[in-house]
């Protein structure tokens, strides 16, 4: 049972009529005191804590310590006068939930369901975090959308908690495939990393409608990425490692250094290629590179994009050329892909009878098999 205490100087009947209609959540205090309220929050074990933002003087310091020094409380904020302002500072500071007054039961519902679910998952043991990069050095072949539509069918596969993060600082395109304007990028992260846990990245990461999958936008602007470093990438990617169960990297079409990092410390590697021999010439010289680089057998694998039965160069030809079994094949199917991009939704919103949809979830479920079966 999770016990709830209340801080404000209103609100308590509606909220305690609410919470106790809940099977998972008891009321426990109410105080008007903020003084007291650190002794009341030293006798649980694991609770929320809801505050009244205007109560206490949009004190977000106050949200900041009992998030910080009480790992097993989650705060959830509501005022009257929330605002986008006073949501964002709230989410930073460590907040879980905000609601708005008057309460609107469907909002509150769905926090504390968000909430009963952290603590769910805190209880089961954790598996290994599998990171899988989708990698081609040659711009212009699906790369993103490969990797946002992996990202998207591990979620539903796996029902587990899946990041996708856009590690191209340059074009990343990941926020406009899915049509969204999250509030926080890679560079606030790697800025913040004394905060980076568990929860708050679950909290703070943009989260597609009701699935498991969360996204990780690359910096809005040049001036944003240029001075991350691979060492606060590292520390980025241990964090997310951490509360993840996979995390899916979209990169640039280069090498440099952070894209390398990436591909050296993923447990596997989709090198993205088309039919044509522009792009199988790049995808030669990769598997060259990554071969000498990487020791890890079969991290990486060859997905074709754009795939045709009756292209010129076939299966073969390309497993010939870059001496290794072709791990997967996108059908070609322009017309869904781009009502897909030019919508902002993934493919299986469009059409997921089509063959390409029913191809992203096949990646999906080889993906998982091979993941697994690496590291047995």
């Amino acid at each position: 049972m999770i016990s709830t205490i209340i801080l404000s100087a209103s609100e308590q009947k509606v909220l305690e009529k609410y919470i106790d209609e809940l099977e998972n959540f008891k009321f426990l205090a109410f105080s008007d005191d903020p003084d007291k309220i650190y002794d009341a929050l030293n006798e649980l074990n694991k609770g929320v804590i809801f505050v009244d933002l205007d109560f206490v003087e949009h004190d977000y310091h106050m949200i900041s310590i009992i998030s910080e020094r009480y790992k097993d409380i989650r705060v959830v904020v509501f005022s009257p006068y929330l605002n986008v302002e006073s949501t964002v500072k709230s989410l930073r500071s460590g907040a879980r939930g905000c609601l708005s007054v008057p309460f609107l039961k469907s909002e509150f519902l769905s926090v504390m369901k968000k909430i009963e679910n952290d603590f769910s998952l805190q209880k089961k043991e954790k598996s290994k975090c599998r990171v899988i990069t989708v990698f081609s050095n040659k711009g212009g072949i699906g790369k993103t959308s490969i990797a946002s539509n992996l990202a998207l069918e591990l979620a539903k596969v796996s029902k587990e908690p899946v990041a996708l993060v856009d590690l191209n600082f340059q074009l990343g395109d990941v926020t406009t495939f899915w049509d969204l304007k999250p509030s926080f990028d890679l560079s606030y992260m790697v800025n913040n990393l004394d905060k980076l846990n568990d929860d708050f990245l679950l909290s703070t990461l943009e989260k597609y409608k009701n699935t498991s999958l969360h996204i990780l936008a690359d910096p809005p602007y040049f001036k944003g990425a240029e001075n991350i470093s691979v060492n606060q990438i590292k520390k980025l990617f241990q964090a997310l490692k951490s509360a993840f169960s996979y995390v899916v990297v979209d990169t640039s079409a280069g090498f440099d250094d952070k894209t390398m990092f990436a591909v050296e410390n993923s447990d596997l590697t989709l090198l993205v290629t088309v039919a044509n021999l522009p792009a199988l010439r790049n995808a030669q010289r990769c598997v060259g590179l990554f071969a000498d680089e990487l020791s890890k057998k079969d991290s990486i694998q060859i997905v074709v994009n754009r795939y045709m039965e009756n292209d010129e160069i076939g299966i073969e030809d390309i497993e010939e050329l870059l001496g290794k079994k072709i791990f997967a094949r996108i059908p070609n199917n322009y017309f869904t892909m781009m009502s897909s991009i030019n919508k902002g939704v993934p493919v299986c919103e469009i059409s997921k009878d089509s063959n390409v949809a029913k191809a992203y979830k096949e990646l999906a479920l080889c993906v998982v098999d091979l993941v697994f079966k690496m590291y047995e």
